[in-house]
């Protein structure tokens, strides 16, 4: 079982704990939604919600996946630094990034609304940049996996009954972690596999911060998102 197999299984695992603790039946129990905006990049995401998982806490457990679109980086550097010097082609490039969280909301008067909660939670990041040079028969990727943490407040208006409108802004935080790219890896410690050599640096091998700098995986990922709550 891979990484981001055993943290689904994980967020899963406390999730349906903590969500047959229900003690009122007339209210409701869970809610889906989905949102939209900016994430790093512009970004989607989809969410089902425990709104009531404990008794004797004010507090909401939501499990969410998402999808960025973002910056993959600097398309020569890449090229350099996990390929070879080579500079003929035409370059093309693009990166997403799947998001998984787990979020705590506290209930909070920060706005005056339906519901305002300060949420906070881990995250997962499977993130990959794709580079590929029209003319120069080179088309690879670069992917790293990433655990983070989040904080950020959101508020809901009601619309009727049953649905309410989302409105979002927070901070994610992914730790840096291993880049792999074609036959190479970059380490946060250095311990490289194939790192190639800087031709512009007397053949210097490269090293990770060369690899982070030119490829923008996730780290500081600001959120502004709007979207629907639709309660179950």
């Amino acid at each position: 079982m891979n990484a981001k197999q055993s943290l689904l299984t994980v967020f899963l695992l406390i999730f349906s704990f903590l969500s047959h603790a229900q003690i009122d039946a007339d209210e409701p129990k869970f809610a889906v939604g989905f949102s939209t905006g900016y994430n790093r990049g512009f970004g989607a995401q989809i969410s089902i919600a425990a709104l009531r998982p404990l008794e004797s806490l004010p507090v909401q457990i939501r499990f969410g996946i998402g999808l960025t679109k973002l910056n993959p980086g600097n398309s020569a550097d890449a090229r350099r630094i996990f390929i070879n010097n080579a500079t003929n082609g035409v370059p093309e490039e693009k990166a997403k990034s799947f998001d998984y969280r787990l979020d705590f909301m506290l209930n909070s008067n920060f706005i005056n609304s339906e519901a305002t909660k300060i949420v906070f939670g881990p995250r997962y990041s499977s993130f990959k940049a794709n580079f590929k040079y029209v003319g120069g028969n080179e088309d690879f990727d670069v992917t790293s996996k990433q655990f983070g943490v989040g904080l950020g407040i959101e508020s809901q208006f009601k619309i009727n009954d049953k649905f309410n409108l989302l409105a979002a802004v927070g901070l994610d935080y992914f730790f840096n972690n291993t880049l792999k790219g074609h036959d190479t890896s970059y380490s946060p410690d250095n311990d490289n596999v194939n790192a190639r050599n800087d031709n512009t640096n007397n053949n210097v091998e490269f090293t990770f911060k060369d690899a982070n700098k030119a490829i923008k995986q996730p780290n500081l990922m600001p959120r502004v998102l709007i979207g629907l709550v639709y309660k179950l």
